[in-house]
């Protein structure tokens, strides 16, 4: 039973290899500032339902360019109180920093990046990355799908849990491009049907001919 149990549990290669097709696969079409306000106000929704949550954790949010413009950043939680105990820290904001740091090196998520140096069982300078980072899951890179050269942001959220936090932000970023992708759907069949009817209601007119020619 405890070896059956234990099967069930991914390895850490897998969580890499996992972790390498969310990037593959949760693309964008675009990203402007106001993707980044609208995804920044989805992530602390799902949070409630964390464990950490549960502890009286918070969160800390940003989402940056990979050049380092600020495009969202909020606090989920106090920052502390006269007592000393607070839902977030300053440090938190270091951790950000740092994971955001990795993304920018490395040109994945910092939870792929974690995985893969305990699956390959090296150290974060073995695999080449400079400076002293806090290497924890919760940085994912904002690709464009026509633009495979490097990402263009990076959305991070740190609560204390690299697990969780990189599930949020997947989940989250998953969601959005599927509310993206059913309202795009959602406009061309309007514009199709828009089309069809126009088309239906204008009288023919004879075609002339036209005088215009034609980090993996």
């Amino acid at each position: 039973m405890f070896t059956s149990f234990h099967a069930m549990i991914p390895s850490d290669a897998e969580l890499t290899s996992q972790a390498l097709t969310e990037e593959g696969n949760y693309r964008f079409p675009s990203f402007s500032a106001s993707d980044a306000v609208m995804l920044g106000l989805s992530l602390p929704k799902p949070f409630p339902a964390s464990s950490r949550h549960s502890k009286g954790k918070g969160l800390i949010i940003s989402i940056q360019t990979v050049m380092g413009h600020m495009l969202f950043a909020c606090t989920v939680g106090d920052l502390g109180h006269p007592a000393g105990v607070g839902d977030v820290s300053l440090d938190s904001w270091t951790s950000v920093d740092s994971m955001i740091g990795v993304m920018r090196q490395t040109g994945h998520s910092s939870y792929y990046v974690e995985k893969s140096m305990s699956a390959m069982g090296k150290s974060a300078k073995q695999l080449g990355i400079q400076g002293d980072y806090i290497i924890h899951g919760g940085a994912f890179p904002i690709w464009l799908d026509n633009a495979h050269c490097c990402p263009i942001a990076v959305v991070a959220c740190y609560s204390g849990s690299t697990q969780e936090d990189h599930h949020l932000v997947v989940t989250t970023v998953w969601d959005y491009l599927h509310k993206i992708n059913k309202s795009e759907g959602a406009q061309m069949s309007a514009s199709s049907a828009l089309g069809t009817e126009m088309h239906a209601s204008l009288p023919s007119v004879p075609i002339q001919e036209s005088t215009v020619s034609s980090y993996q």
